[in-house]
């Protein structure tokens, strides 16, 4: 405890002077923590950052999200992948406008749709300052390391005895302290590679870098290899319009819309075949990808032009690599 404590002084100093510019760090507005946090739990900050600033566009507050319709903020999320968090997003906000603002507590917070112990701590901590930690992976790391820490980063048990250990130490500036640990994170105590222990504040404290073993941390389960799984994917064309369906209620991509998958239906003529592959958390798509022009329309799919495709309609990135056949 007393090392870590001695850890938080340097540490926010440092985050004062080492900073990034980021277009959500620029107020510290609760809906604008909330939507970029979501954003950024499985997205790269550079590639969020468009994203964050289109979908404040589109909808500028909490109450504009809660009134808009769900596709529309699905067909905002395109891209972002793991599309449960914009259903989320649009039902948390629905309670959050019923209620008229955000929640202030963490009992408040940990009610809403999707939001976990990290993101209720980010933003009770960011928007409000309040002393609640936000440990994911990136924190865990750099306190494994700063206190030589061999613990399973994946039990959920040390997950919460290092937010218990982290409580403990919060400062009065608590928003600056959860941003100044996701920062040394991503700038300094870098998760591939060597960390850059030479521009870290703590490079007098940490006892990993002392004992020379700051690669051995943090200790994980062993990954599990993902599957592979074989898919066709047909993209249907009749008159100048395009086959689209929606997928099952629940599992992969679940409500989302895809070209139908399987078998091409029976009479068509193949234009063109295309492989491609696209990565989930747990599984690996092998595509194969197949244009198929039809003498006319047939159900039970919706057939939509190109133009309402890519404008009206949400599809996964997994499907990205066909879009060159619509026309």
């Amino acid at each position: 405890m007393d090392l870590l404590a001695s850890a938080v002084p340097p540490l926010i100093a440092w985050y004062e002077k080492n900073k990034r510019d980021l277009p959500w760090r620029r107020d510290r507005d609760a809906y604008h923590v909330w939507i970029s946090e979501i954003m950024l739990q499985q997205t790269r900050v550079e590639a969020a950052k468009g994203y964050y600033l289109r979908f404040l566009e589109r909808f500028p507050d909490v109450f504009a999200l809660a009134r808009a319709d769900e596709e529309e903020v699905l067909k905002a999320w395109e891209g972002l992948g793991y599309y449960s968090r914009a259903r989320n997003l649009k039902k948390a906000a629905e309670r959050i406008a019923a209620e008229g603002a955000f929640p202030q507590t963490w009992e408040g917070m940990r009610a809403l749709p999707g939001i976990g112990d990290y993101t209720a701590g980010a933003v009770l901590s960011i928007a409000y300052d309040l002393p609640y930690p936000a440990v994911d992976g990136n924190v865990l790391r750099i306190l494994t390391r700063l206190l030589a820490d061999g613990s399973n980063i994946d039990d959920t048990a040390t997950r919460r005895r290092f937010s218990a250990l982290l409580k403990e130490v919060y400062p009065v500036q608590a928003g600056e302290f959860t941003q100044a640990l996701m920062e040394l994170g991503a700038l300094v105590c870098i998760p591939n590679g060597d960390p850059l222990c030479l521009a870290c504040p703590w490079q007098g404290l940490c006892r990993a870098k002392r004992e020379g073993r700051q690669t051995e941390y943090p200790v994980r389960a062993e990954k599990r290899a993902r599957k592979v799984v074989p898919v066709d994917v047909n993209v249907l064309t009749a008159h100048g319009k395009y086959a689209i369906e929606k997928r099952p209620a629940k599992g992969l991509l679940s409500g989302l819309w895809q070209f139908p998958l399987g078998a091409a239906p029976p009479g068509g003529a193949l234009i063109e075949t295309q492989r491609a592959r696209h990565v989930f958390t747990h599984v690996e798509w092998e595509m194969t990808g197949r244009l198929v022009r039809l003498e006319e329309e047939i159900p039970p799919y919706v057939w939509v032009t190109a133009e309402e495709l890519k404008e009206k309609y949400a599809l996964p990135s997994a499907f990205k690599p066909f879009f060159g056949w619509l026309k």
